[in-house]
Parts: structure tokens; C-alpha cells; sequence
């Protein structure tokens, strides 16, 4: 799934919308059976990343191109994330190393189908399960002024996040969120994706989809809305990232889940 930035401001207005639009699970890959298991479509192995019946660990293997790490504040984020909402009972790992560009700015998502490729090393082993984020130095290809894509889950355990643009919009605004608030918002929203939200691998336990947007919530506030809704705090208390709501949390727990 990709999370967009919609850039229109009203002059009152004290949030940054952030929308997300269609998944791209269709990118290309080796055919190496070895790694058959990390090349299925989204929301494939949502029960496995929420579970410990067939993993025990995650190890999620961030790579990002150098320069472009994400804070030490989001990863801290995105690892309370999963803390509240797998069951690993031995442990979540969290891999951060950094490559060389790719040269290839904007990108397609079969360009970061090929970068994966190249980069990845981690896979499924034993009762560890992988995830692979990619931290880019741009933006995606198909950005216009209007819609600007943060971050795609796009195969099940495969999720880019476009560092470059993320680090534009980030404090760009006086009293807008922060690069850490919007990174643990993208980070956030698109591992929810691959656990299965909404309706795409986790099934509903209530009717919360959004007839408008498939795969994302209609509880306003809620991490999987379609449009997420940073808010500035009043008297300069900060801003705050999105959670998951009930309804959705509730979907989470029923698929073997916190």
C-alpha cells in the first residue's frame, strides 16, 4: 500500500493529511525457491507475523541507502509498534545497515523489486521470519504536486519507504510533525499492511472498511484510514503519530495477534 501526502493547506488548518492509495504486489523477482516464501503477495503471511505458531522470532532486515537512515527515535517507535502487536516470544531483531545509492531516483516499484533483490540477504529461516525495508534516497516515480507517495508494502514481507521525500516534509511547516513522527507514521502504517489490514490477509471482525479505499479503516483517527491526520499540538506540545484503533486491533488479535 502507498502512503501519500496531499499538499493543500487551508490557513486555519493545523494537520498534515496523509492518505494511502492502492498496493503494488505484482514487482518481479528471482525465481530462487529458497526465498519462495518471501516473494507472495501482500497480507500473505500476516497470521506468521502475528503469531508464534509457526515463528518464533522476526527479524526485520532495514537497509538503507547512506545518508538516508531513519532516526534512532522512529526505529525505537516502530520496535514498540511491533512489541504491542506480534507474539515472538523469542524476540524481534531489528538489522539497520546502510548501501550505496542505486542511482535510480524516482523510482518504480519494479526498481525497488530489482534493488531488493540485490540487497537482501535476510529470508525465513527455521522459525524466524524477515522482513525487508528499504529506506530510499528519492521519491516515487509517479509523485505529482498533489499526492506524494511516503511508503509501499508491496509483496508480504517487502515494504519501501521513500526516505528522500519523507526527509522534505519533515519540520517543513512551523508547528508541523516531525522526519521521526512522519517516519513512525509510514513505518507503522505499512507493516499494518503486512499483518493483513485491513481485510487484506487479517480478516474483519467488524464492518470497518472503507467502502472508498479497500484495505484501509473508517474509524476517523485510526493509523489505517485512508487519510491519516497529523495534529499539532496546542501551545507547541507536539505533534502526534496515528494508532491503531479497536476495530482494527480487535481484527489483529482474532489472527493470532496482541
Amino acid at each position: 500500500m502507498q502512503i501519500t501526502k496531499f499538499l493543500s493547506y487551508l490557513f486555519i488548518s493545523s494537520f498534515i493529511l496523509v492518505g494511502c492509495s492502492d498496493d503494488d504486489n505484482d514487482s518481479p523477482f528471482d525465481n530462487n525457491p529458497s526465498q519462495a516464501a518471501n516473494r507472495q503477495p501482500l497480507g500473505t503471511s500476516a497470521n506468521d507475523l502475528l503469531s508464534d505458531t509457526n515463528f518464533k522470532s522476526l527479524t526485520v532486515e532495514m537497509v538503507a541507502v547512506q545518508g538516508f537512515e531513519p532516526t534512532a527515535t522512529a526505529v525505537n517507535n516502530f520496535r514498540q509498534f511491533l512489541e504491542n502487536r506480534v507474539f515472538k516470544p523469542d524476540g524481534i531483531t531489528i538489522n539497520l545497515r546502510t548501501v550505496s545509492s542505486a542511482n535510480k531516483a524516482p523510482f518504480t516499484t519494479e526498481e525497488i523489486a530489482e534493488i531488493e533483490n540485490d540487497t537482501r540477504t535476510l529470508f525465513n529461516a527455521g522459525d524466524d521470519i524477515t522482513v525487508y525495508v528499504y529506506f530510499a534516497d528519492g521519491s516515487k516515480e509517479d509523485d505529482t504536486t498533489e499526492q506524494i507517495t511516503l511508503g509501499t508494502a508491496y509483496l508480504n514481507t517487502s515494504v519501501v519507504i521513500y526516505e528522500g521525500t519523507l526527509r522534505r516534509l519533515g519540520g517543513s511547516r512551523p508547528g508541523g510533525p516531525s522526519l521521526s513522527d512522519i517516519e513512525t507514521a509510514a513505518l507503522n502504517h505499512e507493516f499494518a499492511h503486512l499483518l493483513g489490514l485491513v481485510n487484506i490477509g487479517t480478516p474483519l471482525q467488524s464492518d470497518h472498511e472503507d467502502p472508498d479505499s479497500n484495505g484501509h479503516c473508517n474509524v476517523p483517527n485510526c493509523l489505517m484510514e485512508a487519510a491519516i491526520e497529523f495534529s499539532s499540538g496546542i501551545m507547541g506540545m507536539g505533534d502526534s503519530v496515528p494508532e491503531l484503533d479497536d476495530l482494527c486491533i480487535a481484527d489483529l488479535q482474532a489472527n493470532g495477534g496482541r
